[in-house]
Parts: structure tokens; C-alpha cells; sequence
């Protein structure tokens, strides 16, 4: 499991598998997302806008990213 610490409040699901690498650009992103390979805390995720906040907890591809608020 990985943990992404992000700046602000939150972060949209299409630029998180981005700056994780799960994804290396936005279109395998957004077909990853249509396709329901990606869950939010347990649940299917088909939004690649979806907002995406400290705690909550992403998978994809086998991949598990814990995201966390970025420490000043």
C-alpha cells in the first residue's frame, strides 16, 4: 500500500492515478475508470472527476493508495 499526500482539500480520481503512475496518461485513466477497474473506499468509482479527500482510499490495477493531507 501507498500513501499520496496532496496539497489542498482534495484531489480529482483521473489526476490521482496520475501522479500515482497507476495510470501513465489521462486517457488509460479515464478508460480505467469507465471500465469499474477503480474503487473509492470499497465501491466502483465511473467518475474521473470524482473527488477524492484525505482518508479515503483508492485501488486500482492491484494497487492500493492510502491519501493523506500534506504536512506543512
Amino acid at each position: 500500500m501507498d500513501t499520496i499526500e496532496i496539497r489542498g482539500e482534495s484531489i480529482k480520481l483521473g489526476q490521482l492515478l496520475k501522479l500515482h503512475g497507476v495510470a501513465e496518461h489521462g486517457a488509460m485513466a479515464k478508460d480505467m475508470i469507465a471500465d469499474g477497474e477503480v474503487t473509492v473506499n470499497g465501491e466502483v468509482e465511473t467518475r474521473r472527476g470524482a473527488i477524492i479527500r484525505p482518508g479515503d482510499r483508492v485501488e486500482a490495477l492491484g494497487e492500493v493508495i492510502e491519501i493523506s493531507a500534506e504536512q506543512d
